[in-house]
C-alpha cells in the first residue's frame, strides 16, 4: 500500500473550505484512489499549511494511475495549482 500526502498553502486563505471540498470530490471519480482524506487547519501556526489531502493506493501502479487520472488532472490539480502558493508531498509505503 502507497500513502500520498500533499500540504497546500493557498493564495487566498478564504478558499480552503472549496478546496477540501474540491479534494473530497476524487471519492468515487478516481478509480486508483482507496481511500481520500482531506482537512483544513485551524492553528494558523507560522509553519502551518492551509489545506491537507492523503490518499490511500494499492501500488506504486496505483499512485501513476492516479497521477494521471482525468478528474484528478484536469479537475482537482487545474483548481489546485490555480490557487496554490506553495505544497510540500510525499509519497511512502505502508
Amino acid at each position: 500500500m502507497i500513502k500520498h500526502v500533499v500540504c497546500f498553502s493557498l493564495k487566498d486563505k478564504a478558499k480552503k473550505e472549496e478546496a477540501k471540498a474540491l479534494l473530497l470530490s476524487m471519492r468515487g471519480r478516481v478509480p486508483a484512489a482507496k481511500e481520500i482524506e482531506a482537512g483544513t487547519d485551524f492553528l494558523g501556526s507560522a509553519r502551518s499549511y492551509d489545506v491537507f489531502l492523503g490518499v490511500v493506493l494499492e501500488d506504486r501502479a496505483a499512485l501513476e494511475a492516479y497521477r494521471h487520472d482525468p478528474y484528478h488532472v484536469g479537475v482537482v490539480q487545474k483548481f489546485m495549482h490555480a490557487e496554490t502558493e506553495s505544497s510540500v508531498a510525499v509519497d511512502f509505503e505502508l
